[in-house]
C-alpha cells in the first residue's frame, strides 16, 4: 500500500483528502503543518506528498526545500495561490505539480497516480541522517554536526553537499553541479567549486589536505564517499 503524506492545516481539506484517498487504497498520513510534516517524513518515508502552501508554522516551499534536501519524492502542492509566479516559485523548489483550489476531487486523485507512476527514482537509501565517521548530516532540518558540535554551513555550501550525498560513491560531473547550484550559463565557473568545497572540507573533514568524504576526480567532477 503507497503512502500519502497530507500536509493541509484546513481540518475539512484534510479530513475529504484523506478519507477519499483511503476508499482508493491508500495509506494516508494526515498533518497540519510543517514541522509535523517534515518529522512524519523523515520517521517513515511517504511515496508522495501533498503540500499546500499556506501553513501555520512556515511557508510551504520551506518543507519542499527540507524534503528535497534527502528525497526525491513526489511532491503535489495544493494552493489557492494561482499567481505564475507562485506557480514557479514552488515548482522551482522541487514541486512536481501544482493543483489550485477549488479543484475537482477525481482530477486531483488522477494526479496522485500520475506523479506515482513518474515516481521511478530511487530515494537516498541512507534516509535524511546521514553518518559518518566524522561528521553527520541531517538532511531534513540542514543540520551538520563534527566530533558532536553544530557546524555552520552556508546555504550554498548545503546545496553543494546535499547534490553529492543524494549520490554516494556516484561521481557528479563540476558541470551538472555548477548547474544545478549557480544556475544555467555557470558551467565554466569551476573556481567556485574548488573554493567551496576547500571551505566545505575545512569545516567536515578530519585532514582537509587529504579529504576521505569529498573527493574530488580532477577534471571530471566530485564523489561522496560514506
Amino acid at each position: 500500500m503507497q503512502r500519502l503524506l497530507i500536509v493541509e492545516d484546513e481540518p475539512a481539506l484534510r479530513r475529504a483528502l484523506t478519507i477519499n484517498l483511503r476508499a482508493r487504497s491508500y495509506e494516508v498520513v494526515p498533518v497540519g503543518d510543517g514541522a509535523a510534516a517534515l518529522r512524519a517524513a523523515a520517521t517513515s518515508p511517504p511515496d508522495l506528498v501533498v503540500v499546500d502552501l499556506g501553513l501555520p508554522d512556515m511557508d510551504g516551499i520551506e518543507v519542499i526545500a527540507g524534503l528535497r534536501g534527502w528525497s526525491t519524492v513526489p511532491i503535489i502542492v495544493l494552493s489557492a495561490r494561482d499567481s505564475q509566479a507562485e506557480k514557479v516559485r514552488a515548482l522551482d523548489a522541487g514541486a512536481d505539480d501544482y493543483v489550485t483550489k477549488p479543484f475537482g476531487m477525481d482530477e486531483f486523485v488522477a494526479r496522485v497516480r500520475a506523479a506515482l507512476r513518474r515516481a521511478d527514482i530511487p530515494q537516498l537509501s541512507t534516509g535524511p541522517v546521514v553518518t559518518t565517521p566524522e561528521f553527520t548530516l541531517d538532511l531534513a532540518s540542514k543540520r551538520a554536526q563534527r566530533e558532536g558540535v553544530e557546524v555552520k554551513l552556508t546555504p550554498t555550501e548545503w546545496h553543494l553537499v546535499e547534490a553529492l550525498v543524494r549520490h554516494p560513491g556516484m561521481l557528479v560531473a563540476g558541470t551538472q553541479l555548477l548547474a544545478e547550484v549557480w544556475g544555467p550559463g555557470f558551467e565554466k565557473e569551476t573556481n567556485y567549486l574548488r573554493v567551496y568545497f576547500a571551505q566545505i572540507r575545512r569545516k567536515l573533514e578530519a585532514d582537509p589536505s587529504q579529504p576521505r568524504h569529498f573527493v574530488t576526480e580532477p577534471g571530471l567532477g566530485y564523489r561522496f564517499e560514506p
